[in-house]
């Protein structure tokens, strides 16, 4: 009687088993979009680039990078949120538009939180500060530090209000006690484009788009911002060996999300067969070259890192030391 009942019960599960199983062996069975919510020639543009290409081949059908900037990354984000939920349309996201900015003050038509699905955290990356070679000093203390004997105030650039790296260069600002302009722009590619230009003294943005110009001798990589240096530059010391800033640690990370209500079975596949790509030799190099490394996290374990991110910038932003501003 109880062999039965067992039999039963599998055999009624099976109908509700299925479809899932199909819906994980179909998928994609259509051009995949990634939406990254920044211009072109970014940080994030960039590893989303380098995965997407390697996803294709894997799936069989094109998976394309569309550019969507503008509102520190919310209007990507939030074409995505009100995206319909096949997993054929995601995002590759920063923090500023997921947790950075909306803990900050920012105003947006989606709750990241309720409206995105983490899927998979595919980089992180220390954010660089980096200048005009024209610029007095070989590193950031040194550019400070002249800065305040000259009196003269410097300015820095940001892919936007209410970014992680407008959050870096605020915290920057408050533990030396130094004034900085913030000149926000809408995405990384134009803010180095500004320094290059010598139109802005410094920017602080990831590493990838920067990385031919520092190596080129055409920009200065004055700090990064995480805590020790970086293994793709270590003659640029770190913002935390930096008098008033110990402990000291920002990063720029890029989370694949999808819209709210994907199939688990979808999300599922998405984050094993990037991790099977970021697992590659070529693209792990590809990666490194630029100082992003390839993270990997999912389920749980991205929960518990989203939350501790969470935690320390809602911390940072009650304070009062920094505040979003339009």
């Amino acid at each position: 009687m109880l062999q039965k009942l067992i039999i039963s019960t599998i055999l009624l599960g099976l109908p509700w088993i299925a479809p899932s199983l199909a819906q994980a062996q179909a998928y994609p069975n259509n051009m995949v979009k990634i939406i990254v919510p920044y211009p072109a020639g970014g940080g994030v543009d960039f590893v989303g680039r380098t995965v997407s290409q390697r996803l294709s081949e894997i799936w069989g059908q094109p998976v394309t990078i569309e550019n969507k900037s503008g509102a520190s990354g919310s209007i990507g984000a939030d074409y995505v949120a009100k995206s319909k939920p096949d997993g054929l349309t995601l995002v590759l996201a920063s923090p500023a538009e997921v947790l950075v900015g909306p803990i900050a003050g920012q105003k947006t038509s989606y709750d990241p939180q309720k409206d995105l699905i983490p899927v998979v955290l595919v980089g992180e990356t220390p954010l660089g500060v980096v200048a005009h070679p024209s610029i007095a000093g070989s590193n950031l203390g040194e550019a400070l530090a002249n800065s305040k004997k000259s009196g003269k105030e410097l300015s820095y650039g940001t892919p936007g209000n209410g970014s992680s790296m407008h959050f870096a260069g605020e915290a920057i600002q408050e533990g030396t006690n130094t004034p900085l302009n913030h000149i926000p722009y809408r995405g990384a590619a134009p803010a180095v484009n500004d320094v290059l230009g010598n139109q802005v003294n410094m920017a602080i943005v990831g590493l990838p788009p920067t990385v031919a110009h520092i190596k080129a001798g055409n920009m200065k990589l004055l700090a990064v911002t995480t805590m020790k240096r970086s293994p793709a530059f270590p003659d640029a010391p770190s913002i935390a060996e930096i008098p008033g800033l110990k402990g000291y640690r920002f990063s720029n990370w890029m989370l694949l999300l999808a819209p709210a209500g994907t199939p688990n079975t979808i999300v599922n596949k998405i984050a094993q067969d990037t991790n099977k790509v970021l697992s590659e030799p070529d693209i792990k190099k590809k990666l490194e070259e630029a100082g992003v490394d390839g993270v990997g996290l999912t389920g749980a374990d991205l929960n518990k890192f989203l939350g501790e991110e969470r935690a320390r910038y809602t911390s940072i932003a009650k304070s009062g030391k920094i505040k979003f501003s339009e």
